[in-house]
């Protein structure tokens, strides 16, 4: 009897884990950056490599389908007010809870010091970048949303949300024009389609080993123990914050707006949150998140290939929780009592940063600047979280995923596209058939 997908790529994870700390106690840390890590870097990669291409036929695809305007329309504004509200709520929670455990008492002056100094040119090149964004026209992310060229757009990830806007004009543009003259366009983007979700079964046959290599090189890379030591309450109210609302917030969501249950949810997406969780990238885990969501949640490609992919660029629920605990915990730190106006802000400013955080690996830091700076909190102490960032920012991706899968399965139900999908294993034999068709 074959594993299934997910239970091998747990098993990479843990032997990933394991090799890793061998390799720490060997002093061979060299050999698992030079031999191992690529392999790692190859398979995000090659995600990597058809999130553009998927975008664009996926949602040109879907869009096609909808046949009416007004079906666009009100899905757009459904899945931006959900995206937010529950974006607004995950930042809620994370003041509530960094309020309430107290986490920057747990660190000592020594330690406040050690961080501030190891990790001070790291934290110049946030701040720098922070500064950037913040100095640009007031509706510069208008001008950034709307490309001026489309292979430009499509050469970069960063630039996600240009190809989304073309991919929906030119979804519209299919919808307004004579049936009969779309229908080739369709169906050649339909076609792609199904090529890239081939791609995409290959690419997951390779996915034990990118987390095996993934997870192996984040241990030998991960800082002194002894520096962490004091971030552990930190570490673990942010942690406590996602847990809440992967397991307590969005199955209440499930259940009361969609009537489907947590069970069937987390069987359905689980290898896309152990690849979010290995990738650190929302982007990176986006072909597969769109494939555990219209194969195995049951939500239509219509849907799943227009609330997915902005998702993928605008709701970062994790990344939110984690800039609101990490403001309360810098300035707890540091001594600097916050006011219950400033900690409002807070929420408003946090929501709107996560919405600009790329679906990259560690962006969401670069965000958190801009946080800090609007409730008065020096910058600098950016540092005191630099050492735990990378572990946490694995945990938020798979809040981050989850979220999207959530708020897609929220969509569907509303709009009368969620299935009930045939039982189909996600494992070698179920691929192998497909692949070989």
């Amino acid at each position: 009897m074959k594993l299934k997908l997910h239970w091998k790529i747990l098993i990479g994870m843990a032997l990933g884990v394991l090799f890793g700390l061998l390799m720490n106690s060997l002093g061979l840390k060299e050999i698992v950056i030079d031999w191992i890590k690529p392999l790692g870097t190859i398979f995000i990669n090659c995600l990597k490599l058809i999130a553009m291409p998927l975008i664009l036929a996926s949602l040109i695809t879907g869009l096609a389908e909808l046949k009416d305007f007004s079906k666009l329309s009100k899905m757009g504004g459904n899945t931006i007010v959900i995206y937010l509200f529950t974006t607004a709520f995950a930042v809620s929670l994370g003041l509530v809870l960094a309020n309430i455990i107290q986490p920057g008492s747990f660190i000592n002056e020594e330690a406040r010091s050690t961080l501030l100094t190891t990790f001070a040119g790291d934290v110049d090149s946030k701040i720098q970048a922070a500064h950037a964004t913040q100095e640009s026209a007031p509706l510069q992310p208008l001008i950034d949303m709307v490309p001026d060229n489309l292979f430009k757009a499509m050469s970069s990830n960063g630039s996600m949300l240009q190809v989304i806007f073309f991919a929906i004009l030119f979804g519209i543009g299919l919808i307004l024009i004579p049936e009969e003259k779309a229908r080739p366009v369709t169906n050649f983007f339909s076609g792609l389609n199904e090529v890239i979700l081939k791609i995409i079964d290959l690419i997951m046959l390779t996915a034990p080993i990118g987390v095996f290599s993934l997870l192996a090189a984040l241990i030998v890379e991960i800082p002194d123990a002894s520096i962490l030591g004091g971030l552990i309450a930190y570490a673990l109210t942010v942690i406590f914050g996602l847990l809440l609302l992967l397991f307590v917030f969005y199955p209440g969501l499930l259940i009361t707006l969609a009537g489907v249950s947590p069970k069937r949810f987390f069987k359905a997406m689980l290898p896309a949150q152990l690849v979010a969780f290995s990738t650190s990238s929302s982007a990176a885990t986006l072909p597969v998140t769109m494939e555990c969501a219209t194969e195995h949640l049951g939500v239509e490609e219509e849907v799943a290939s227009f609330v997915l992919p902005l998702g993928a660029t605008v709701n970062m629920d994790g990344t939110a929780l984690y800039q609101a605990v990490a403001a309360i915990f810098i300035a707890q730190v540091m001594s600097i009592e916050l006011t219950l106006s400033q900690q409002l802000m807070i929420i408003v400013t946090a929501t709107l940063a996560s919405i600009g955080s790329a679906a990259v690996p560690g962006a969401g830091m670069v965000m958190l600047v801009i946080v800090l700076g609007q409730a008065g909190i020096p910058e600098a102490g950016l540092a005191l979280i630099f050492a735990i960032d990378r572990p946490l920012d694995m945990f938020r991706t798979v809040i981050n995923v989850s979220s999207d899968a959530c708020v897609s399965t929220l969509i569907a139900k509303k709009q009368g596209m969620l299935r009930n999908p045939v039982a189909k294993e996600w494992d070698d034999n179920y691929k192998a058939t497909n692949i070989k068709k």
